[in-house]
């Protein structure tokens, strides 16, 4: 079992491509931003907080790219479902809160198949969109 190797869904240079494209995008807009990727199992591959972004958004920005994963959607789907007239409210309760219900978050998609994710988070949920979509064109 020795010589066994895990697969790797994202690799690291597409990790930082994708940063790199999402950080462009937030120094345009003048908004500093926590930015994650996450593999196709929603574990951290790289993170980067931007001079002045948020602390507290580093987990969110991580959250949002985990809960793309772990729903198999962009995070903005979720946000009114879980509203208290929702169909799933409670869920961003789920998971031991990791769970996070609005906008930044989205998957990776190579051929069809969803590899990893970007989690965006500091600025406004629509700034936060913004930028995961920036991150996203250029995978």
């Amino acid at each position: 079992m020795a010589d066994a190797k895990t697969a790797e869904t994202i690799s690291l240079e597409d990790a930082k491509r994708v940063i790199e494209a999402a950080e462009k995008k937030a120094t345009e807009i003048g908004q500093p931003m926590d930015i994650a990727v996450t593999d196709a199992g929603g574990n951290l591959k790289s993170h980067v907080r931007m001079d002045g972004a948020f602390v507290g958004s580093i987990t969110i920005s991580i959250n949002k790219a985990y809960t793309a994963i772990a729903f198999q959607q962009e995070t903005k789907n979720l946000q009114e479902p879980t509203r208290p007239d929702g169909p799933i409210y409670g869920l961003s309760d789920a998971h031991g809160g990791r769970l996070v219900v609005f906008p930044g978050g989205i998957p990776l998609v190579r051929d069809g198949v969803i590899v990893g994710a970007i989690g965006v988070s500091t600025g406004t949920v629509e700034q936060d969109q913004e930028v995961a979509e920036a991150g996203v064109a250029a995978f």
